[in-house]
């Protein structure tokens, strides 16, 4: 279980960047609906839900049966083998996330007059369907796993261990926030966060984040298999 635990807090460390950087992104750019309605910045995140409930409808709808066929066994695709897919989409997403920030700067250095507010803050909706469809995958998969494959002495301990992963993981998203702009400061002599966003490289981060994501990921397939 514990090496479970330990493979879900950078997956979940993504998470927690939906519910900050990415919607202090989306605050930023065009948010105009029409000239008399504009969006709330933080409405962009229930595409993350709606996201989640998309792929739960497919791997019950369309990807268990065909698995069933596949692999003639009850589950079909095996606990494991979801939390997997969903983190190879934590994976997509902050690669995603890296190459629409890149773009958003570029429209500040292009029209600093207007910031990035020509730029609409429907880009960030792929990130945020993807990061749902990976919860609908990684987060889903651990509740199972915890619930039905553990001892049931264990059982309870497996619950508490899987609902501590959003708590842990968004300390430790502090914590690797408050690290890199020390060292970034310390070396380049300008951190990757600045006062604001458009003067900061935030999509140096979600490239970090993409080292961190794809190595966990190799490290959650080394110990699962």
């Amino acid at each position: 279980m514990i090496p479970m635990w330990l493979t879900s807090l950078p997956f979940s460390i993504c998470i927690a960047q939906s519910t900050t950087f990415f919607i202090k992104e989306g605050a930023l750019q065009n948010r105009k609906i029409s000239h008399q309605f504009i969006l709330p910045t933080a409405s962009i995140f229930s595409l993350a839900p709606c996201g989640m409930v998309l792929s739960v409808t497919i791997y019950d709808r369309i990807l268990l049966p065909l698995s069933r066929r596949i692999t003639r066994t009850e589950r079909g695709i095996t606990i494991l083998q979801r939390i997997g897919i969903g983190m190879v989409f934590s994976v997509i997403t902050v690669i995603i996330s890296a190459i629409v920030e890149k773009k958003r700067l570029m429209v500040v250095q292009n029209n600093s007059l207007y910031n990035s507010a020509t730029m609409s803050m429907f880009w960030l909706a792929p990130q945020f369907i993807i990061i749902g469809i990976a919860d609908g995958f990684a987060l889903a998969g651990p509740q199972e796993y915890f619930y039905d494959l553990v001892l049931d002495s264990l059982r309870s301990f497996g619950i508490a261990l899987y609902l501590s992963v959003v708590g842990a993981s968004n300390f430790l998203s502090r914590f690797l926030i408050t690290i890199v702009d020390h060292v970034t400061k310390k070396v380049s002599k300008k951190s990757w966060f600045g006062k604001n966003l458009d003067s900061s490289r935030l999509n140096h981060f979600c490239l970090l984040l993409v080292v961190i994501t794809a190595l966990n990921l190799c490290m959650y397939v080394r110990v699962t298999s």
